[in-house]
C-alpha cells in the first residue's frame, strides 16, 4: 500500500489552520511543524494528529526540509495553512500516486484575495499559478533562504488537472503588509549572499515585471487587483534591494 503524508508548516496559523487540516483526512498521517507559535496553533493541530515538530527557523527553506524528512510516507503532500484541498483534489491525489514511478506532480492553483478568484496576473514571485506540491520521497529538496526558496526536484514530472484553492491575501492591505514582509526576508537573504544587485537593475525589472503580469499574464483582465498584482510584483526586487542597502537588521 503506498502511504501519503501531508505535512503543513505553520507560523501563528491559529485563525485557519483547523479549516486547513479539516480537509486533510484523506491522507495516511498528517505532520505539522510549528514555528515559533505563540497563537494556539499547536493545541488545534493536536485535534488533528501526534506527528507534530515544534522548532524555530529562521530560514524558510530549512523549516520545510524539516517537516519532509519527519514525515514517513512513500508520497508526501504540502499544504499551506491558506489553502484548502477540495474532495475533488484529494481524490486526484489518492488516484495519480498508486503505481506511480518517483518523481513530482505540479499542481494548478486558484488563488483569491478576499472572496474572489483572481485567475490571471500571478509570477514573477508574487503568486503561484502551479507548483510542485505532491512528489515522492526524496524528490524535492529547498533551498537555503528566507522567502521563495530555490527548489531541487528530481524525477518525472506530471501534472494533476484540480486546481488548490489558495486564500493569498484578506483584502489590499493584507497585500500591502505582504510585500512588506516578504521585501524584508527578502533583503536579509541578499545581504547574506553579497550580491545586492544594483539600483538600475531593479528599476528595470520593476517595469519588466509589470509588463509579464500585466500585459502577458493578462493581469488587465482583474481589474484593480490585476493591476496591483503587477505593481507589487515589480515593487518586490525593487523595495527588497532598497532595504537591504539602506536599512539594518
Amino acid at each position: 500500500m503506498t502511504v501519503l503524508s501531508a505535512l503543513v508548516v505553520v507560523h501563528n496559523e491559529a485563525d485557519q489552520l483547523a479549516d486547513c487540516l479539516d480537509r486533510l483526512a484523506f491522507a495516511d498521517e498528517i505532520v505539522v511543524v510549528l514555528d515559533r507559535c505563540s497563537d494556539g496553533s499547536r493545541e488545534i493541530a493536536a485535534r488533528y494528529t501526534d506527528r507534530l515538530l515544534e522548532g524555530a527557523w529562521e530560514i524558510e527553506g530549512r523549516r520545510r526540509n524539516a517537516g519532509i524528512a519527519a514525515c514517513k510516507g512513500d508520497w508526501l503532500f504540502e499544504v499551506d495553512a491558506d489553502e484548502r484541498v477540495s474532495p475533488a483534489l484529494a481524490e486526484e491525489i489518492r488516484g495519480a500516486i498508486v503505481d506511480a514511478a518517483p518523481g513530482y506532480f505540479l499542481l494548478p492553483f486558484d488563488n483569491y484575495i478576499g472572496e474572489r478568484l483572481v485567475r490571471h496576473g500571478w509570477g514573477a514571485s508574487w503568486g503561484v499559478s502551479a507548483t510542485a506540491r505532491l512528489f515522492s520521497r526524496g524528490a524535492k529538496i529547498w533551498g537555503d533562504q528566507r522567502i521563495h526558496p530555490t527548489l531541487i526536484l528530481i524525477g518525472a514530472q506530471r501534472w494533476l488537472t484540480t486546481p488548490m484553492a489558495h486564500y493569498v491575501d484578506r483584502d489590499i492591505s493584507d497585500m500591502i503588509q505582504r510585500l512588506d514582509r516578504y521585501s524584508t526576508m527578502r533583503a536579509r537573504d541578499l545581504r547574506e549572499s553579497g550580491d545586492l544587485g544594483g539600483l538600475l537593475s531593479n528599476v528595470r525589472r520593476l517595469f519588466s515585471r509589470f509588463i509579464k503580469c500585466y500585459v502577458m499574464r493578462r493581469g488587465y483582465r482583474e481589474g484593480g487587483y490585476g493591476f496591483l498584482i503587477a505593481l507589487f510584483a515589480g515593487l518586490y526586487p525593487l523595495l527588497s534591494y532598497l532595504k537591504a542597502r539602506y536599512e539594518a537588521d
